[in-house]
């Protein structure tokens, strides 16, 4: 028993005449009669009754109309659903990220060009982000620092400054910036050991050959902030990651470049995928011109 063969039954099922049936399935109709009466001869049995130019099912033609109406409905979903998948207006983006302030704008134009598509958003640390990657547990991620691997994509996506926050009461707040050697004699409050923002910040103060007087060390950008507005001392994070806060002023270090960075990472074997394809295809409209590198 062909696939086809269950098509032409159904035609002629449907449509009570061999010569509609051949109309619709574009088919000649001794060449649809055949195929019927081979299908009746493959299993000893009559499918329809010839009355004349009338034909009329059987008990068991009328068994296998309902089986061939389900298998073609379900044969129609199959065929919408790849269609609509293909299409993008179905799936499930997986997401990897650092922190949400790099991704949510990413997130939100993305949504905006794919409305029907899931999206979620695993947050953790760069080693754990890029572990989801290369274990296919995520189909992208955004990370602030990307170390050479060939099985990797990294395309740069934005660079932000990092800003020294004080107290508004502060004797820095009239100012519009911050030298390096001011923050020699200030107490400051810096992210975790091995933090993008702390590498950068390290390593500019190093050039300048400054040592700052950290007195402590945060992993949340918002306890940091909380703890700068308690007047504990000065705080040190990227721009993105600063809320304006009435109690805060965000000042430039305006002797150094100070900067962290975002990139959009996915698999080198998998740039192809639809779904990453796609979400490359956002972000090339967020920043025109961004290249890969690897």
């Amino acid at each position: 028993m062909r696939h086809t063969q269950l098509r032409w039954f159904h035609a002629v099922a449907r449509s009570g005449s061999f010569t509609a049936a051949a109309r619709e399935l574009g088919v000649s109709q001794p060449t649809i009669t055949t195929q019927v009466k081979s299908l009746e001869d493959e299993f000893g049995m009559e499918l329809f009754v010839r009355r004349g130019r009338r034909i009329e099912l059987t008990e068991t033609g009328g068994g296998l109309l309902d089986i061939t109406r389900r298998l073609f409905a379900d044969e129609k979903e199959a065929a919408d659903y790849l269609n609509e998948t293909r299409e993008l207006r179905t799936g499930h983006l997986r997401v990897g990220a650092v922190g949400p302030y790099h991704v949510t704008d990413m997130l939100a134009a993305f949504n905006a060009r794919y409305p029907g598509l899931y999206v979620s958003v695993t947050v953790g640390n760069s080693r754990q982000t890029v572990d989801d990657l290369l274990d296919y547990r995520t189909d992208v991620a955004v990370l602030a620092h990307v170390d050479p691997d060939p099985r990797l994509v990294a395309i740069p996506y934005r660079r932000h400054r990092v800003v020294v926050m004080c107290p508004a009461d502060h004797a820095f707040a009239r100012r519009r910036g911050v030298r390096a050697r001011d923050m020699a004699a200030q107490r400051l409050i810096v992210r975790e050991a091995g933090s993008t923002t702390r590498r950068a910040f390290d390593q500019a103060m190093r050039e300048k050959g400054v040592e700052p007087q950290v007195v402590m060390e945060i992993g949340s950008r918002e306890s940091i902030r909380e703890a700068v507005a308690k007047g504990i001392g000065l705080g040190v994070v990227s721009e993105a990651e600063f809320i304006p806060d009435p109690r805060i002023r965000a000042l430039p270090v305006t002797d150094a470049e100070i900067y962290t960075y975002a990139h959009v990472v996915h698999l080198s074997e998998r740039q192809n995928a639809r779904l990453v394809r796609a979400f490359l295809g956002v972000l090339k409209g967020l920043l025109p011109g961004a290249r890969a590198r690897r």
